[in-house]
């Protein structure tokens, strides 16, 4: 999300008012050089603005996900972008279940390596999934918004599109929230129902954890990796 940056308005104001940090606006605008001095006029970025749950928004244990979001047709094309590899990536995202984001993306593991440590600890939904596609080899670029992440997979030959009642456990799951879009991996049906695994708006200071959950937003699209 971009802002115009208006007449009295600071860093910190600014910070407070979109849910994120100064040190997380000045990672992603790169032109500025003094976080006292932005100029009115200026577009500023707005870091990971629109991913993950709107505000007061939980993850639904009952209904299932609207289905009609997944076209079921591969989508290739585009030069292959995997890393080395090739590790299970739904085993290592369960590895890091019940950890808070925003301590995960500093730890030493691979995961918290690939993840990148200014995204607000509220929008880490793209930064983890694209750290465990990364730690498992089937992502070679790291992408913090749920479109990127999409428009990458899209780009690569060995990801496709499939359905969710085609899905296979680490399978890459877009939704869209009433505020913006989430994005999450697949961990296979209990009781008939879609379960998945990822970063998610729970802890009561809406920052969030890995947790295992049903869900039921609308689904943009599942991404399959045919390794």
């Amino acid at each position: 999300m971009n802002v115009q940056i208006k007449s009295g308005d600071t860093l910190s104001g600014l910070a407070q008012k979109y849910g994120t940090s100064v040190n997380a606006l000045v990672a992603a605008n790169k032109q500025i050089k003094n976080p006292d001095l932005i100029y009115a006029g200026d577009t500023l970025k707005i870091p990971g603005k629109g991913d993950g749950f709107s505000s007061g928004s939980r993850p639904s244990p009952s209904g299932l996900p609207n289905l009609n979001g997944s076209s079921g047709q591969p989508v290739n094309g585009g030069p292959d972008g995997i890393g080395v590899g090739g590790g299970d990536a739904f085993k290592i995202a369960m590895s890091e279940l019940g950890k808070n984001a925003g301590s995960l993306k500093l730890e030493s593991s691979a995961v918290g390596r690939a993840m990148e440590d200014w995204v607000p600890n509220n929008v880490n939904c793209a930064n983890f999934v694209s750290g465990v596609l990364q730690s498992a080899g089937q992502l070679k670029s790291h992408d913090n918004s749920v479109y990127g992440l999409m428009g990458k997979l899209d780009a690569v030959s060995r990801w496709q599109r499939t359905s969710l009642a085609n899905a296979k456990p680490g399978d890459v799951v877009s939704m869209k929230t009433p505020g913006g879009q989430h994005v999450v991996m697949f961990a296979g049906f209990k009781n008939g129902r879609p379960q998945f695994i990822g970063s998610n708006n729970v802890n009561p200071d809406g920052s969030q954890k890995v947790t295992l959950s049903g869900m039921n937003y609308p689904i943009m699209a599942v991404h399959h990796f045919r390794g």
